[in-house]
């Protein structure tokens, strides 16, 4: 039989101190791993933030990279042509300077010399072309000379109040007298439109646009009356610098519708009443009156009778008041021609007996 085996006390704390010294090794070791652990994480976070923080800087530094660039592309063609600049500003004070030091080798005095040189030819030119105009006369377009006479015309068309006297009467439709008859039964508009009266607004047209500026202006119609080209202002003067004015007025002649006889007599009583008087008269006409203040009695006057008519109404006409006179002659009246001739010569005026074509 086997013996039992007897325990002592000494064995048995031997394995109390043994289970110890592991419990102990175990304990030490779960406390370390424990602290190892937790400073891993913290040390963790930390370096996760910081890869956070750089990845900002990062995508910041991208979108400012791009900026950046096109700053630089900018800057850099602001560059080039602020260059390109400088060149052309050293190039234009390169040149002021050689023209400055042209200037300074230059002699004043030659300069001098040479402009009086070429002034002095300037001048002789201009004595040679108002020479050359004083040969061609009336076949130059157009020049004031001496008592401010049109060459082109030999009208005198200067003074400080020029009266325009148009005749508007039945006559002035035609320059045959077939013409005139068959016209004067037609409508007011064909009357209006026939060529012979569409002349004479033209000339009138035109001798206005020659007015001086400084000037004052009176436009009469005149057959067996008179009246003026705008209504009421037979009393008065009118401004030829009122442009609107004297765009009226030939507007309104326009509107004339030439009918009846001729009376002058009447016309220049009207002329010696007028204040203060006109020292210029220009008369537009084709022949010699057809009645006095009073209406004929037949229906027909001769050549002769006409002449007299005529004599007597330049009696009363203003004396030393020039009568420039625009004949367009009509058939059938051979004193015309010779009586308006004397009367603008005895006024010291002029005649004229234009073309169809004129003005």
């Amino acid at each position: 039989m086997r013996r039992k085996r007897r325990f002592s006390t000494s064995s048995l704390s031997f394995l109390d101190i043994m289970s110890c010294g592991f419990g102990a090794v175990a304990l030490i070791f779960l406390i370390i791993k424990h602290g190892s652990d937790h400073d891993i994480e913290a040390e963790n976070e930390d370096l996760a933030a910081e890869v956070n923080l750089l990845q900002e800087e990062v995508e910041f530094g991208r979108e400012h990279l791009v900026l950046a660039r096109n700053t630089l592309d900018t800057t850099s063609d602001e560059l080039a042509e602020t260059q390109g600049l400088a060149r052309r500003i050293i190039e234009e004070i390169e040149a002021v300077r050689g023209n400055i030091a042209e200037i300074d080798s230059t002699d004043e005095e030659e300069d001098i010399k040479r402009l009086q040189e070429k002034l002095k030819k300037l001048e002789q030119a201009k004595r040679e072309l108002e020479a050359e105009n004083e040969k061609l006369g009336n076949n130059v377009r157009k020049f004031v000379g001496d008592g401010d006479r049109q060459y082109l015309t030999g009208l005198r068309l200067g003074g400080d109040r020029i009266l325009v006297l148009l005749d508007s009467s039945a006559s002035m439709l035609g320059d045959e007298l077939i013409k005139v008859i068959r016209t004067r039964n037609m409508s007011s508009r064909v009357k209006r439109e026939t060529d012979k009266w569409q002349r004479a607004l033209r000339t009138v047209s035109w001798l206005t646009a020659q007015f001086p500026q400084d000037s004052q202006y009176q436009i009469y119609t005149f057959n067996t009356g008179f009246r003026a080209a705008i209504a009421g202002t037979e009393d008065r003067w009118l401004n030829v610098d009122d442009r609107g004015q004297l765009d009226r007025a030939i507007e309104e002649l326009g509107k004339v519708v030439p009918e009846n006889g001729t009376s002058l007599e009447r016309v220049f009583n009207a002329v010696g009443a007028m204040s203060p008087l006109p020292d210029n008269i220009i008369l537009i006409t084709d022949g010699l009156p057809t009645q006095g203040m009073k209406k004929p009695r037949g229906n027909t006057i001769s050549g002769s009778d006409r002449r007299d008519l005529f004599k007597r109404a330049v009696k009363v006409l203003p004396k030393d008041v020039p009568i420039n006179v625009i004949l367009a002659p009509m058939e059938g009246d051979p004193f015309a021609a010779s009586e308006f001739w004397k009367l603008a010569m005895d006024t010291r005026g002029s005649f004229l007996a234009p073309s169809r074509d004129w003005p």
